[in-house]
């Protein structure tokens, strides 16, 4: 019986994928997983779930950033934890590598600050017994480029004059040890909820809203 052009797609692939698991080339080594792998969190607010029409009237927050692993250190407990997450950077990236940006379709208030919808960054200004969230106008690289120094990589050349705020971030520690950082949002309702990072016993969070309606403003 003759083979269909899916039937003799799929007879290649498996017989590449054959070859490679003989030669090794196929099997996904330490040297090719990345130590920090790239991480999102999501959530829609400001609208309604309908059961036929899906979420109505809202938009989508979404975090992106690298999600770096404990692997057995105690990340916040020694004194000089600020210097290591800070690595040679004024702030912290809240993150590894990539810089963390924040994306939202709505207009948010956090701590009576407006923003806008659009693209931001995140960094945190870590102490001792205090962190403040930076929300940043610094654009982010995709890939690290030394000559282009109208966008951050991580923190490295963060400058405060395009922060749009700063506010001070609740810390609470955690009953158990988070492996890998992890942004999420946390008790999310139609008008806004708590956006928290998770690392080791360590978690720090700030709310935000959904802006209020401005004057003259209306639905698309």
């Amino acid at each position: 019986m003759a083979l269909s052009r899916f039937g003799i797609a799929a007879s290649a692939a498996l017989i590449v994928a054959g070859a490679e698991l003989l030669t090794g080339t196929g099997i996904a080594t330490a040297q090719d997983r990345p130590a920090s792998p790239a991480g999102a969190a999501a959530t829609q607010i400001g609208g309604y779930f309908d059961p036929r029409s899906g979420y109505v009237n809202g938009g989508w927050i979404e975090v992106r950033y690298g999600r770096p692993l404990r692997r057995g250190r105690d990340i916040f407990g020694p004194p000089d934890f600020i210097a290591f997450l800070n690595d040679g950077a004024p702030v912290w990236r809240a993150g590894a590598n990539l810089t963390t940006r924040l994306i939202t379709e709505l207009p948010l208030v956090i701590d009576e600050t407006r923003l806008e919808p659009g693209e931001y960054t995140m960094f945190i200004q870590l102490g001792p017994e205090r962190w403040i969230l930076i929300v940043s106008r610094w654009p982010a690289q995709e890939r690290y480029d030394y000559h282009d120094r109208t966008a951050l990589f991580g923190a490295y050349g963060y400058t405060p004059d395009k922060d749009v705020l700063r506010t001070d971030m609740t810390l609470q520690p955690l009953p158990m040890s988070f492996e890998q950082l992890s942004w999420q949002f946390l008790d999310v309702t139609p008008e806004g909820g708590r956006l928290a990072l998770f690392w080791d016993r360590q978690m720090a969070s700030v709310p935000f809203q959904v802006a209020p309606r401005q004057a003259g403003e209306t639905d698309e």
